[in-house]
């Protein structure tokens, strides 16, 4: 058996969880999550701890037990503590700034690019060249960081772009006479 799927999932003090078949349903003080498990995954409830199993002995339904603990994981880890990304802003004039649900990004274009920020999601702007995404579903926040990036990616010549604030940019000598 995967040896992720072996361990257990703790829940921390102030979660809750729902078991109805194969739905689950994750309450805490961030928020609610809930997920559909596959068919071919067992999920229980025992003294305050989730474990999880494969139905079946295919080698299938055991990888699918490995995902679906580190996603009941990344559930319960979201609604008690939040995930978040970090961007950086690195260019001259490149600034965010937050407008109600809107980020508003002057990335050098010749007009502002306006980013409509989803539900469930919180962005900061603690200084004009930063920008956080946070919020208690990790695939929600990876993918408005992603978004968020896609509109200027780092190039390699000068580093300028909109960055992850752990990414390190490969850079490009320039062309020589």
């Amino acid at each position: 058996m995967s040896r992720i799927a072996k361990k257990p999932i703790p829940l921390p003090q102030g979660v809750e969880v729902k078991l109805q078949g194969q739905d689950i349903e994750v309450k805490g003080p961030k928020g609610q999550l809930s997920w559909h498990v596959h068919d071919h995954v067992e999920v229980f409830l025992e003294d305050g701890v989730i474990r999880v199993r494969p139905r079946l002995n295919a080698k299938q339904a055991v990888a699918l037990a490995g995902t679906m603990r580190a996603l009941i994981n990344n559930m319960v880890t979201g609604v008690s503590q939040g995930f978040e990304k970090r961007l950086l802003l690195q260019g001259v004039g490149y600034r965010a700034q937050v407008q109600g649900r809107k980020l508003n990004l002057s990335l050098g274009f010749s007009h502002p690019v306006i980013y409509e920020i989803p539900e469930g999601i919180t962005v900061e702007t603690p200084s004009p060249t930063e920008i956080v995404v946070k919020g208690s579903d990790k695939q929600k926040v990876g993918q408005v960081a992603a978004e968020i990036r896609a509109f200027r990616p780092p190039e390699p010549y000068k580093g300028k772009g909109v960055r992850y604030a752990d990414e390190h940019v490969v850079r490009k000598e320039a062309k020589k006479k």
